[in-house]
């Protein structure tokens, strides 16, 4: 081989070396993306499934809190209906309107739970004591799942906004995700007035 074949060939191995390269980065970007929007969805299914446990939860509560406090009949309405919109919106796919319904479950339950305070028979039936348990229970797995949740959106964000990653994501049509947030006001404790 003469040296003009020999530098042509060289530099055609460099060349394909480094189209390998460029295309061994490309795909490792690509799977780490695939990865954590895959992570969101999984949280975010979390985040529902606890949702899912509160929604079936409520109506018993609500069923035993009924005996007790017959005149609280607005409150019930409402919580009855939150879940409603809480179906809906899970069953639409919307998870802003999943998110508003949430928290408007959150709040109405917190009042629930305020009414209670008032019905010292009430608190001491089993079956409510039971429910109630498992409605803080189910409202702690919920605030562990939405922080689980944040956190990965969190991470998913800055992935797809650093460099080189950002190039990818862009090209592939990866868009920032919503965070979960509170209402404006959810630091205030409730007030429940008879």
């Amino acid at each position: 081989m003469d040296k003009k074949t020999i530098t042509i060939l060289g530099a055609i191995g460099i060349i394909l070396l480094f189209g390998l390269m460029l295309v061994g980065w490309f795909v490792s970007i690509y799977n780490g993306l695939i990865t954590l929007d895959n992570t969101v969805d999984e949280r975010w299914a979390q985040v529902e499934n606890q949702y899912q446990r509160r929604a079936d939860l409520i109506p018993n509560l609500v069923n035993v809190v009924k005996g007790y406090a017959a005149h609280e009949k607005e409150l019930f309405t409402e919580i009855t209906a939150l879940r409603s919109q809480w179906a809906d919106a899970k069953a639409s796919g919307d998870i802003d309107a999943e998110i508003t319904a949430a928290r408007g479950m959150d709040s109405a339950i917190s009042r629930l739970l305020l009414v209670v305070e008032n019905y010292p028979d009430l608190k001491a039936n089993e079956n409510f004591l039971a429910l109630q348990s498992q409605l803080e229970g189910t409202e702690n797995r919920i605030a562990v799942e939405r922080m689980r949740y944040n956190t990965i959106v969190r991470e998913y964000n800055i992935r797809i906004k650093k460099i080189p990653d950002s190039f990818v994501a862009n090209m592939l049509g990866y868009e920032e995700r919503s965070y979960f947030e509170a209402d404006e006001g959810a630091d205030v404790v409730p007030v429940v007035e008879f």
